[in-house]
């Protein structure tokens, strides 16, 4: 490969690594066309980006960002795999691949970054068993909800009881006439009956 095709891979490496600060490293040596097409879409699926390039050309790509370091301890050519919903679920994904023998038979995790500090495959599996940002606003959502359900619902239930006793004396009220009312009604009678007697004698 000249150096000018160097040159050249080497400045859309940069384009591709800018603003990635974390990231996964992977072997894929030896996989066939198949499982190699087939990897590509299962990441693709899920928003995750793989390149394969070679440790040196990679180093010039990365130098002076956070993902030097990870490029640092490996050797010859190694796959480089960033993106995701979050890097739990990043890691999650690969680990899962890594897993998968019957599949990816060679796959192979080799480390990557985080938070500028180097990962190992053990680091790896550790963090695949942590919590996605979706499942961690989840929890706090949840968390947040329960307490305000229930002040809710403490503050509705004697709001409820009294709304239901003020209608019950109220219904009572139109039920029961007041003894002034019941006079009032009395005296209109006894004018009325009154006045036809008086009709009655003219």
């Amino acid at each position: 490969m000249s150096k000018f095709v160097k040159e050249l891979i080497t400045q859309q490496l940069i384009k591709d690594f800018d603003g990635v600060e974390e990231c996964v490293l992977v072997d894929v040596i030896g996989l066939d066309v198949n499982e190699t097409v087939n990897l590509r879409a299962q990441l693709r699926d899920k928003n995750i980006q793989l390149r394969v390039i070679k440790k040196g050309m990679a180093l010039r790509a990365t130098a002076g960002t956070k993902l030097e370091t990870a490029l640092a301890g490996v050797s010859g050519s190694v796959a480089v795999c960033w993106g995701g919903n979050d890097f739990v679920s990043l890691v999650k994904e690969v680990v899962a691949i890594d897993d998968d023998r019957e599949n990816y038979g060679v796959f192979a995790t080799r480390g990557g970054v985080m938070d500028g500090e180097t990962l190992t495959p053990e680091s790896l599996v550790e963090i695949s068993k942590w919590p996605t940002r979706e499942e961690l606003l989840a929890t706090i959502v949840g968390q947040l909800l329960g307490p305000g359900q229930t002040l809710a619902g403490q503050l509705c239930g004697p709001g409820n009881t009294l709304a239901s006793q003020i209608g019950e004396l109220a219904d009572a009220g139109d039920e029961e006439e007041s003894p002034a009312e019941e006079q009032a009604e009395e005296q209109t009678e006894e004018q009325a009956e009154a006045s036809d007697s008086k009709e009655a004698n003219d």
